[in-house]
């Protein structure tokens, strides 16, 4: 059955109004009819099985039949990462990562960071789209880009993933699923020395994702997929 997403979801309602987008699609692309069946979320662990009543071009109406609540993930994920200079490549990141299970993402201002500006709405409709393909109930929180030297300001507990050298954890074997979890990604030229500094200073973990040389987007696929596989 297919997943749609409005955020306005609330459990007690008694009638679903879909948004005009999603109206669009239901009626011109999915060709739906008076009586078939759809899923809803609101991206915060409601899922809602719909019964359609009324199909218009751009507003459709449905009745609840069935509602459940479901629980979170057993842990809570952040991922701080730059974007990269190739937007694709983090809007891979971002399907991907949501498909695995994550809480927040953060892009992250970094000393070499080639890409400086996002388009969070841009960004915002691959996440939702993401959720609706993979039928994931709770939806990532995108957070405003912010500068490296702000992010550490505010994140008391973290890991950082760098390419330096110097003495590192290896994630699988440090992180712990019951913690939430915090993890920096580095844009294309990797942490400054000086970032990498900073962050120890404020006693944040040094950590390893594996011997090889991982793109930006890789590495943090790799993190999120370490703390679901822990997790279970």
């Amino acid at each position: 059955m297919d997943l749609f997403f409005l955020p306005d979801l609330i459990q007690t309602d008694t009638r679903v109004v879909f948004s005009k987008e999603e109206s669009k699609h239901i009626a011109r692309v999915m060709r739906k009819s008076v009586g078939d069946q759809l899923q809803v979320t609101n991206g915060n662990g409601l899922e809602m099985t719909i019964k359609l009543e009324q199909i218009g071009q751009s507003k459709v109406i449905g009745k609840p039949i069935k509602t459940i609540l479901h629980s979170p993930l057993p842990y809570q994920l952040h991922i701080a990462i730059a974007p990269t200079k190739n937007i694709n490549r983090l809007e891979w990141f971002l399907e991907k990562a949501t498909e695995i299970g994550i809480h927040q993402i953060t892009p992250l201002i970094c000393d070499h960071s080639e890409r400086k500006l996002v388009k969070a709405e841009r960004l915002d409709k691959i996440i939702v789209a993401a959720l609706k393909q993979s039928k994931q109930f709770y939806k990532p929180l995108l957070n405003p880009l912010i500068s490296f030297k702000d992010f550490v300001a505010t994140q008391p507990k973290a890991y950082i993933a760098h390419c330096h050298p110097g003495e590192k954890e290896a994630f699988f074997t440090a992180v712990s699923p019951k913690d939430k979890i915090t993890v920096l990604i580095g844009p294309e030229g990797d942490f400054s020395p000086k970032e990498v500094s900073i962050t120890l200073e404020n006693n944040y973990r040094a950590i390893s994702l594996g011997k090889q040389r991982l793109r930006t987007e890789t590495a943090g696929i790799i993190a999120a997929h370490t703390v679901a596989l822990k997790a279970q």
